[in-house]
């Protein structure tokens, strides 16, 4: 009779083991390196500051727009207007009662107050427009400056100061934290693995003992060239 199937505990697998996720880190905009913060090996944290573009333009550009977003000089002049006008149509309505005005004066007045009012709101809209400039001014400069998107480890440096990069890749990072392991297996073993399993993982490397890794995925689909099927731990 045929040898029976092997079971998982008596199996000898392949595997590659890998980062749970790498990144190559770029800039949406083209520009000159001014300064690289980390090499190759670094650990660096969510949110570190990895390399620095120069940004002489952005930044002077952001000052201005955040100097006029900060800046409210007009519209707290034409408040100030507003609120004088107002208390001029009160008093030519007050003089008109008492038929001391005629009522084109108090025309004249409303139409000075509506002036006045008009002022007030466009003094409030580009007060509005100046802080949503400022804010695309910040949104700019900040694409010159690149962050770690995750915990990790630096594991490629692309980058030198005075060089021009442009949809180019100037960091490789990876996440450690966790690791993913990649299997490919004899169909004979397929009906045999479930999902959720410990499988013990051996790295061919020194001092290295086995650890325990979970089944997260099994593929469904049979290589029948290969008679293989791969899944995830």
């Amino acid at each position: 009779p045929p040898p029976p199937p092997p079971s998982l505990a008596s199996a000898l697998l392949a595997c590659v083991i890998l980062p749970n996720r790498s990144a190559d880190i770029g800039t949406p905009v083209a520009g000159i390196v001014e300064s690289v913060d980390v090499e190759r090996g670094d650990v660096v944290h969510k949110g570190q500051v990895l390399v620095r573009m120069r940004a002489d333009v952005e930044q002077a550009s952001s000052k201005v727009a955040r100097s006029r977003a900060d800046s409210d000089a007009e519209y707290r002049g034409a408040v100030a207007a507003e609120d004088l006008a107002r208390q001029k149509l009160d008093r030519s309505r007050a003089l008109l009662a008492q038929n001391f005005v005629s009522g084109q004066a108090v025309e004249q007045a409303e139409s000075e107050y509506r002036v006045a009012h008009e002022r007030v709101s466009l003094a409030r809209d580009q007060r509005e427009i100046s802080a949503r400039e400022a804010g695309g001014a910040a949104a700019q400069l900040s694409q010159r400056t690149l962050r770690a998107p995750f915990d990790g480890v630096v594991t490629e440096r692309f980058a030198n100061p005075g060089e021009r990069f442009e949809e180019k890749p100037l960091l490789r990072m990876a996440d450690v934290s966790r690791l993913r392991v990649d299997v490919v297996a004899p169909t004979t073993l397929f009906g045999r693995v479930r999902l959720g399993q410990d499988i013990s993982v051996l790295p061919e490397l020194p001092n290295t003992g086995a650890s325990l890794a979970q089944v997260v995925q099994i593929d469904r689909v049979l290589d029948p060239a290969s008679n293989t099927f791969r899944m995830r731990l």
